[in-house]
């Protein structure tokens, strides 16, 4: 068993912020796991993910098998590092109902990032080829138009993060 409480961390920040960089930090600790959405969305719809459409329908799916998953290695003990955006009030409200059916404390990770320097990290992970999924700056400005940065009326434990 870990010898600290678990804890379930999020991370919200705009494409390319460095929310899979964060969490693979925060996922290095002892007792902590990483449940990273573009590694499942990738392997499980493979070429299909071509419009924001399809990115919330397939997340939903992945949400809905994941949320009872994660607050279960909550309940065991584990720490986990969810890297799936928190980039919307909704997502926000969903990974509440983790912590809060599991019991265990949390931290909300923003990563506040300026649109320039997600864009040019964003040219820089696309031609290395390294991520999961490539993200055109139109795609970027889509997904952008969604984004809000939590609130202190929602009532997250919010951890700060800029460059």
């Amino acid at each position: 068993m870990p010898a600290q409480e678990p804890v379930l961390h999020l991370v919200c920040g705009k494409i390319a912020a460095g929310k899979s960089t964060l969490t693979a930090s925060l996922g290095a600790h002892p007792g902590t796991i990483v449940v990273a959405e573009d590694r499942w969305l990738a392997r499980l719809y493979p070429d299909e993910q071509t419009c924001l459409d399809d990115y919330a329908r397939h997340s939903a799916r992945l949400r809905s098998v994941m949320g009872p998953h994660v607050v279960d290695l909550l309940r065991a003990g584990l720490s986990v590092v969810l890297d799936f955006p928190a980039n919307t009030v909704a997502s926000r409200d969903w990974m509440r109902t983790q912590f809060e059916d599991a019991g265990v404390a949390h931290r909300l990770h923003y990563l506040y990032v300026a649109d320039d320097v997600c864009k040019a990290r964003l040219r820089a992970r696309n031609a290395s080829g390294a991520h999961d999924f490539t993200v055109t700056d139109a795609q970027f400005e889509l997904f952008t138009q969604y984004f809000a940065a939590p609130t202190p009326d929602e009532g997250f434990d919010v951890i700060l993060h800029r460059p």
